[in-house]
């Protein structure tokens, strides 16, 4: 029996530092990973610094995002939804965080590459539309209709074939007033091209939270799965996510210039530093039971009656 207590608590030893050395291996995968992947994200609007306003073409002077963090959408605003009906923003707020892309469906090149960037992400995550979040797109062209929205929605669902996908992708259309509203709260600006025949616009996509409040934007036509998972995670106030992932999101740092998830070194030392001391703490509570264990066992022999005695 003391043998058996004895193994028990060397098994118990190992347990700790396996997690322990886990927890100093995930630690410095971050800090690896983080020195692999920092860099300037792209971001279609950006210019490089120096370089005049007067330099670029004037359709790309007056477009961008400006960024209206935690500030409120107006959810009363009415469009059309893939199949024709008259619907409100708000229908798909309330218990979600809500993924929202601002393109134009008969656009002929970015936006494509942001619909195509964005189903690539979600095809990656774990999280799952309709249970995690939902997923708005909203045309920015007033002449564009819902058949040309069902068009786009069917061939996106092709892609993206998760349970679910289809109740939680809407693809909108609406009126030039409504499209004036939320462009206007969300801080897009775009122009239309004259010679060009075309919109000119930045690209990226918004994540807001459940009650549509602008939580993170997300800059460019390519979307990493981790910034997006972040992303979600910030904007449902950690209702999202296994604890894990909880505290990965605290070893990085949202970006507002650069729409992008950026590691902090001393978040994940702080970590590293808790799991260390964690650990000890854990081994040192084992390694005492098992003395006190062992400096009780000869009395436990004294006291034990022989067999032989108990047969006579």
């Amino acid at each position: 029996m003391i043998q058996g207590s004895s193994r028990q608590s060397t098994r118990s030893a190992q347990r700790c530092w396996s997690l322990l050395i886990s927890a100093c291996f995930a630690c410095s995968a971050s800090i690896v990973v983080a020195a692999q992947t920092a860099g300037p994200a792209t971001s279609s609007y950006k210019r490089d610094p120096g370089t005049p306003a007067s330099v670029l073409p004037k359709p790309l002077r007056e477009i961008g995002f400006d960024q209206n963090l935690n500030q409120p959408i107006p959810l009363d605003i009415a469009f059309a939804d893939e199949n024709g009906r008259r619907v409100r923003l708000g229908d798909f707020f309330g218990r979600r965080p809500v993924v929202l892309a601002l393109v134009y469906y008969d656009c002929p090149m970015l936006c494509t590459q942001v619909l195509n960037s964005l189903t690539g992400a979600l095809g990656v995550l774990s999280l799952e539309p309709g249970a995690d979040f939902e997923i708005v797109t909203v045309s920015f062209d007033g002449r564009e209709k819902s058949s040309l929205a069902a068009a786009k929605k069917a061939t996106f669902l092709e892609r993206y074939r998760r349970p679910g996908a289809a109740a939680a992708w809407h693809f909108l259309t609406g009126e030039q007033a409504s499209i004036d509203r939320l462009t206007k709260a969300t801080g897009f600006r775009y122009v239309w091209d004259d010679g060009l025949k075309q919109f000119a616009h930045p690209t990226g996509i918004i994540v807001l939270t459940p009650d549509g409040r602008l939580a993170r934007y997300l800059f460019g036509v390519e979307y990493w799965p981790r910034d997006l998972r972040f992303a979600l995670m910030d904007a449902s106030a950690g209702n999202i996510g296994s604890p894990v992932e909880q505290a990965l999101l605290y070893c990085y740092h949202y970006d507002p210039e650069t729409g992008r998830y950026g590691f902090v070194i001393m978040r994940a030392v702080r970590i590293a530093a808790v799991a260390t001391l964690l650990g000890l703490g854990a081994l040192i509570g084992v390694m005492v039971r098992r003395e006190r264990a062992g400096a009780n066992a000869p009395s436990a022999v004294r006291h034990q009656p022989s067999a032989t005695a108990g047969r006579r």
